[in-house]
């Protein structure tokens, strides 16, 4: 069986492969686009997707970051500073 860090090791290394071929792919693009209206009408939205799938795989590496970090974190239990802004947020709600 493998372990949470095998899974994140071979995430880490799909986005990283995604990324390089997106990015390589917008880059192409936007040069074949340069300087010519009608070509960023006809593949404007392959772009912007070029662009979401860049983006998503930013939020998978967050993700994975919290994961990381909630794993080496060498405290779980909530520390007074947080247990004040949490009261502090619920006198607000109540308010």
């Amino acid at each position: 069986m493998k372990t949470l860090e095998q899974y994140i090791e071979k995430a880490v290394s799909n986005i990283n492969e995604d990324r390089a071929t997106t990015k390589a792919l917008l880059l192409e693009l936007m040069k074949w686009m340069q300087n010519v209206e009608e070509r960023h009408k006809e593949v404007g939205m392959i772009a912007a997707k070029y662009l979401e799938t860049l983006q998503r795989s930013n939020e998978q590496l967050v993700k994975i970051s919290g994961l990381v970090q909630k794993e080496t974190s060498s405290s779980s239990s909530i520390t007074d500073k947080d247990k004040e802004e949490i009261f502090d947020m619920i006198q607000k709600e109540g308010e």
